[in-house]
């Protein structure tokens, strides 16, 4: 009986909600079959190799590995409970020649965890594009307001000035971090190989100890090299019935803290999208909803979706951690349930937090009159560090100099606090003890927190040049 998915049942937000075509296509149960044939064909055309099947039977297997008939495969699930031999039956159906060879020696997860690594592997490869697209756009932004003065906060209380570009830098140094260790997980993908029920390729050794076909002898370690370079991937040297769970926990580690770092921005961004802020925004659509029952609303949904994700993929890595942990000896099979839910899951939700952030980043809304007022507003309590230096250094005494500055800030907060101009300036530039050793005009001028921001422009700069330099690498 034909099985049928509609909304009249439960779907995962990941059919059809969350995460790209490209990322469904990946985990989709048709892809996962085509490369359970891909490798059976692969391990028949190396036995072939090795003497033990005909190329006939070989050719029978290519010819229909395309041939995916997920209905078939349910119905003979229904009866024997195993999908993977189940898929074995559906496939030998449609081979007369070649049915009887497929799977010989092997067993279960020598198919499935080689199929599950090359899926990693393909996934990681889409991550890792759509993390070098969103990079690229980062460091524009960097460089674009690298020069831009704003108010940095600490304790989410005003600070320092700092610049734009220089916050921007902050994102940017934690996703080259990602970068990096994503393209290290990637590049470490290994498979199980074919190393049978306890990873010992008793059975390959068996069939093989009397093939030698052209005059060298066929091991279980020669055929397992064979088919592992047929479908481009290198094995653990040493397996069990699995490859090493510890692969997914690394994996799903690495997606967890590219979503950590997303989420920092995506959160930074409600912050600053608050009305008493409005330094940015999201972009927002001509006919887009911000609420259903207030008109007005333009509410951060997409950077909310970013943290809510986020939070989702932050867990995952501790079923990983037991999924590895838990695997007593040589294998246990309480981890098949949840690995069918926790690497999709965190893949498309990667993905999607990815495709939104992306979009966050490269179409940013920034209010340069709500930066200046910010600055305007709260960056004068900064910069009378640099009236105490300048006074200090023209031989008033520091500490005086700091009590005075101290009454004058802390009246001029209760000016702000009642709705009143920030009265800074004035009670600085009244005060005879600062006067004394500062005029007026140089009070004005150092004041101007907008000069308060050190080096960050060239770090700002510097740390875009790094990441254009990153994506260079391949």
């Amino acid at each position: 009986m034909a099985e049928m998915y509609n909304h009249q049942t439960y779907l995962s937000p990941f059919t059809w909600r969350y995460g790209s075509d490209e990322m469904r296509r990946i985990w989709s149960e048709t892809h996962k079959r085509r490369l359970w044939r891909r490798l059976w064909v692969a391990l028949a055309q190396a036995q072939q190799e090795a003497g033990l099947v005909t190329q006939a039977q070989v050719d029978d297997l290519r010819a229909h590995a395309d041939d995916i008939d997920i209905d078939r495969a349910h119905q003979i699930e229904a009866e024997i409970h195993h999908d993977l031999m189940a898929e074995v039956k559906t496939f030998a159906e449609q081979c007369p020649v070649g049915g009887g060879i497929i799977h010989l020696g092997a067993t279960s997860m020598d198919i499935e965890d080689n199929t599950d690594a090359l899926r990693l592997r393909e996934s990681l490869d889409l991550v890792l594009t759509r993390l070098s697209d969103l990079l690229a756009d980062l460091a524009g932004q960097i460089e674009r307001w690298a020069d831009t003065p704003i108010i940095a906060f600490t304790h989410l209380q005003p600070a320092e000035p700092t610049t734009l570009g220089y916050r921007l830098a902050q994102y940017g140094f934690d996703l080259l971090t990602d970068l990096a260790e994503l393209r290290r997980v990637r590049n470490g993908i290994r498979g199980k190989g074919f190393k049978g029920a306890v990873g010992t390729a008793a059975a390959y050794q068996e069939l093989l100890s009397t093939a030698a076909p052209d005059g060298e002898p066929w091991t279980a370690a020669r055929l397992e090299a064979r088919v592992m370079a047929a479908i481009g991937l290198e094995p653990f040297p040493v397996a069990t019935q699995t490859y090493p769970r510890k692969q997914d926990w690394l994996v799903l580690n690495a997606l967890a803290g590219l979503a950590g770092s997303l989420y920092k921005f995506a959160f930074d961004l409600r912050l600053l999208q608050a009305p008493t802020l409005g330094e940015w925004a999201e972009p927002f659509g001509r006919k887009q909803v911000g609420s259903s029952a207030m008109p007005f609303k333009r509410n951060p949904i997409n950077a909310e979706n970013i943290d809510s994700l986020a939070r989702f993929v932050a867990g995952l890595p501790r079923t990983a951690w037991d999924n590895a942990a838990h695997s007593l000896l040589e294998r246990t099979l309480d981890d098949s349930a949840n690995r069918r839910e926790i690497l999709p899951a965190a893949f498309l939700a990667v993905d999607e937090i990815l495709r939104r952030g992306h979009r966050l980043i490269r179409d940013l809304r920034v209010d340069e009159n709500a930066l200046a007022r910010n600055l305007q507003k709260f960056g004068l309590f900064a910069a009378t560090e640099r009236v105490m230096m300048a006074a200090a250094r023209a031989g008033a005494d520091r500490q005086a100099l700091h009590e005075r500055i101290r009454e004058h800030s802390l009246a001029a907060w209760a000016d702000i606090a009642g709705g009143q101009e920030n009265s800074l300036p004035h009670r600085l530039t009244a005060d005879e003890y600062i006067t004394r050793y500062l005029s007026p005009e140089q009070v004005l001028a150092l004041l101007d927190a907008g000069q308060y921001v050190g080096d960050a422009p060239a770090r700002a700069r510097h740390l875009a040049r790094q990441i254009k330099e990153a994506l260079l690498v391949h």
